[in-house]
This record gives structure tokens, C-alpha cells and sequence, in this order.
């Protein structure tokens, strides 16, 4: 499954907000997730491998906002529950590593 254009964008601009909200870099993400500053920029933008690597960024981001005892800006397409969406490897999501 593909977000649209617009769902595309809208994402994207989401997870921008939710970076500064987090005052994280992309260093300090890139550690957490196991992974590198360029893979969580792309990830960010969306230019993916993986289309599970959104889902891991996301909740990583929510939680640590959350956390921070912040409020988050609410993802309009990544949203619900992830182990419901057939074409999601949920086991892959639940490591919260971008590998």
C-alpha cells in the first residue's frame, strides 16, 4: 500500500514537526535505532527501503515526546494500530530497529 501525494506530504511535514518537538538529532535517533544520521534523514523524507522504517521512527518520536511529557503532532496516515495493516511486518516494526 502507497500513501498518496498529498498523504506523502502531509507525513513528512509531520514527522518535521515532531523532530523539533523532540529537540533530538538525527545522531541521537540514528543510535537508538541502530542505525545511521543519512538512514533517519531519508526515513524522515520518506525515501525508504523499508516500508516499516516509518513505523519504527514514528514511535520512537511519539514516545520520546511523549516521554518528555510534550505533546506530539498526531500522524494523520501513519495512525492506528500498526499490527493491523496486513501489509506491515509487525515483527519487524516491534524490534524498533532500522536495520
Amino acid at each position: 500500500m502507497s500513501l498518496t501525494d498529498e498523504e506523502r506530504a502531509a507525513t513528512i511535514k509531520e514527522f518535521h514537526a515532531n523532530l523539533k518537538i523532540s529537540e533530538l538529532t538525527f545522531a541521537q535517533i540514528a543510535d537508538a535505532l541502530d542505525t545511521t544520521a543519512g538512514v533517519i534523514e531519508d526515513v524522515l523524507n520518506l525515501k525508504v527501503k523499508k516500508i516499516e522504517d516509518p513505523w519504527i521512527l514514528r514511535n520512537y518520536l511519539m514516545k520520546e515526546i511523549i516521554d518528555s511529557n510534550k505533546d506530539p503532532v498526531p500522524f494523520t496516515a501513519l495512525a492506528g494500530d500498526y499490527h493491523d495493516y496486513w501489509f506491515l511486518d509487525s515483527k519487524i516494526i516491534d524490534t524498533g530497529k532500522i536495520v
